[in-house]
């Protein structure tokens, strides 16, 4: 049951891309963490929640054929370095497309999809992704 309520309490940053701004030296990063990785500012009182927009940029990738079993009916698949619109770079997979389309400089977006399925409790996960944004 623990397993469960953690996904509860997680739900936001699944279904959403929330990042948080310093309100010292405006740094926009993801994903939240205690301390502004710029200005080293701890967020008691200095960081808020900030909505990011999920697009960005292409800024480096690989195309994965060698899958661990949980994602070998997805093979080939590609892992992407995403450099949002507001700042913060991260990492995520490229859906709804063939690879040989991705490139270094495309624009993309973020997309809602299935990330995984919980074994016996039959939970589905669901997160974010990126597709090519044409």
């Amino acid at each position: 049951m623990g397993e469960l309520s953690s996904i509860w309490r997680e739900a936001d940053h699944r279904y959403r891309l929330i990042g948080h701004k310093c309100n010292n030296c405006g740094t926009v990063y993801f994903p939240p963490r205690d301390i502004c990785p710029k200005c080293h500012r701890e967020s008691i009182g200095k960081i808020k929640e900030t909505d990011l927009s999920g697009l960005g940029e292409i800024v480096s990738f690989t195309v994965v054929h060698d899958a661990p079993p949980t994602f070998s009916r997805q093979r080939p698949y590609v892992m992407a370095i995403i450099k949002l619109d507001e700042g913060p770079s991260l990492t995520g997979q490229i859906v709804d497309c063939d690879p040989d389309e991705v490139k270094m400089g495309k624009r993309v977006r973020a997309v809602f999809r299935r990330i995984r399925e919980d074994g016996k409790s039959g939970v589905i996960m669901y997160g974010y992704k990126f597709a090519l944004d044409e």
